[in-house]
């Protein structure tokens, strides 16, 4: 059995984790973990979004999930939304994409284009 300490510690870690994910005003960053997703690699995708993010001290941006984005050809598929500007969708991301990502296109502003849905097929 984990004492109150280590359990407090472990409430403490989760929901760091969890505020990682919660809505803010700000930048949105999805990502499809449904079971096509998933299969396709989504998770650690998200994964390295998320700790980017932490990493970078990024307040102003939300990680969130969804279900299938219905293109499950092109999973793991992952969506930017930024205030004022249109919706940016990523397409076969690894997790090195994803870090290419995070610090083009969410920390500097520079779409990824060569990642995105119009350069695919």
């Amino acid at each position: 059995m984990k004492s109150i300490k280590e359990l407090e510690e472990i409430r403490k870690r989760t929901l760091d984790t969890i505020n990682i994910r919660k809505e803010r005003t700000g930048t949105r960053v999805v990502v499809g973990m449904a079971t096509c997703g998933i299969a396709a690699g989504a998770r650690p995708v998200l994964l390295t979004v998320m700790d980017e993010v932490k990493k970078n001290n990024l307040s102003d941006v939300a990680v969130t999930q969804t279900g299938c984005i219905g293109m499950c050809r092109l999973e793991p598929i992952v969506e930017v939304y930024r205030p004022n500007e249109e919706k940016v969708t990523y397409v076969k991301v690894t997790p090195s994409k994803a870090l290419r990502i995070v610090n083009e296109h969410i920390m500097q502003g520079k779409v990824v284009d060569e990642y995105t849905i119009g350069s695919e097929d």
